[in-house]
């Protein structure tokens, strides 16, 4: 078997150059790669790893194979991957395979060849790699001892899984834990995706009318960015909670219908389906924009917006032109891919320190700790409190201290009214 398949390996010197930079910008991981190779707590275990091939993953990658692990990894999706990072990866013998504009049988053949290598553990970014190991290869699943997840989408199918009792194997919603949704997901997301946005279409945000579908982590953060660059930004929402926070945030609020109408451009960001439908893209004005920083490709149905257009264009490298049967043009960015990956370079090296910490020490606590019970587990709190000290000492702020009396006084319920 190849020990990996990518684009070109001349690109590897370029790659090394990257993850270095990404190095420098992830001062979290660095302490505990320090550590990893001192104490190699990874020692022994085959670590499959489905993730966005991205120079920060790089620095992930080099993380745990410090600590003793031999990782073989593949791309979370076909546009995201970049190529000079994978080529450094192979030439410095990590199993890859990965490359940039993958069609569906290739993506998918990529994550299969990391089932050669039997995984111990796992670590997904969309749940692609767990379900193929429990649909393609049930015989393995016994010698997986836990694996981890990195997004909302993956945790949704993992829920899915456990439901209909097809989890074989114990997994951890690292998706989920607050070092990772508060600052990953909206912060990351955020500013990622308005920086695809503007690589992908070079258009002015400041006001246009910004339409947010859903209003999770990710989606808050990217209202938070467009309504920081002066867009007007309204949020469509299905759950009264969600709707009733971007209310008191200070955004409109209203079914998508109502919003079609009004948008110059239209973000989805939620991890279901057909979220921006044929019904809505009937409604949209000329010239409209869409784009999706949900996991998956699915979120704009795309197969609707090809029925209703008449010719395609492609305008830019991340920019298709749809002509609709009465003239009207529709934008879609990235191919409806996650926009922040496929048209810009995914999130900032500094918040991608949180989230891989989190995955790293995940692995090192999956790997050497007891045998968990077969469902999804959160995050230990010890591991989410570590990472967001480490962070704020990397940063030079300082937090308080309770004392003595004070931690006393929160561990007792005799003490009330004086």
């Amino acid at each position: 078997m190849d020990t990996y398949k990518v684009k070109d390996i001349k690109l590897a010197k370029q790659g090394e150059l990257l993850i270095d930079w990404a190095t420098d910008h992830m001062p979290v991981l660095g302490l505990i790669r320090r550590r990893f190779m001192e104490e190699k707590p990874l020692k022994g275990v085959t670590l499959g790893a489905v993730l966005h091939c991205t120079k920060e993953t790089g620095v992930l990658v080099r993380t745990l194979e410090a600590g003793g692990a031999k990782v073989a990894i593949a791309g979370s999706n076909p546009l995201s991957t970049q190529d000079a990072v994978v080529a450094a990866l192979a030439t410095k013998g990590t199993p890859v395979y990965a490359w940039r504009e993958q069609t569906k049988d290739e993506y998918y053949w990529c994550i299969d060849q990391l089932l050669e290598f039997k995984p111990q553990m796992t670590m997904d970014d969309g749940c692609d790699l767990v379900s193929r190991l429990h649909e393609k290869a049930p015989k393995l699943l016994a010698g997986v001892k836990g694996g981890s997840e990195e997004t909302t989408t993956g945790v949704i199918r993992l829920r899915a899984m456990e439901k209909d009792g097809a989890l074989k194997y114990p997994m951890v919603a690292v998706n989920d834990t607050p070092t990772k949704r508060l600052f990953d997901n909206r912060y990351g997301t955020g500013q990622s995706t308005i920086d695809g946005i503007l690589r992908a279409s070079s258009v002015m945000i400041a006001g246009k009318t910004f339409v947010v579908c859903g209003y999770g982590w990710c989606s808050r953060g990217i209202a938070m960015r467009a309504k920081g660059m002066g867009a007007n930004v309204i949020v469509t929402e299905v759950d009264p909670t969600r709707a009733l926070e971007a209310v008191m945030d200070g955004y409109r609020v209203m079914p998508l219908l109502e919003a079609a109408p009004m948008g110059d451009i239209f973000v989805t960001s939620t991890g279901n389906i057909n979220v921006i439908d044929g019904r809505h893209i009937e409604m949209m004005k000329d010239g409209a924009m869409l784009a999706n920083s949900g996991h998956f490709n699915v979120e704009i149905n795309i197969p609707a917006l090809e029925a209703l257009s008449e010719g395609k264009r492609r305008m830019r490298p991340d920019l298709d032109e749809y002509r609709l049967r009465d003239g009207r043009k529709i934008y879609l960015l990235g191919e409806g891919r996650l926009v922040n990956l496929a048209a810009a370079e995914g999130h900032p090296s500094e918040v991608m320190d949180l989230s891989f910490a989190d995955q790293a020490l995940v692995a090192e606590w999956l790997w050497k700790g007891p045998k968990l019970a077969v469902r999804v587990h959160d995050v230990p709190r010890d591991i989410d409190a570590m990472v967001a000290r480490l962070k704020l000492e990397s940063m030079g702020v300082g937090v308080e201290r309770l004392t003595e009396q004070q931690l006393k006084y929160m561990g007792s319920w005799r003490e009330g009214t004086v």
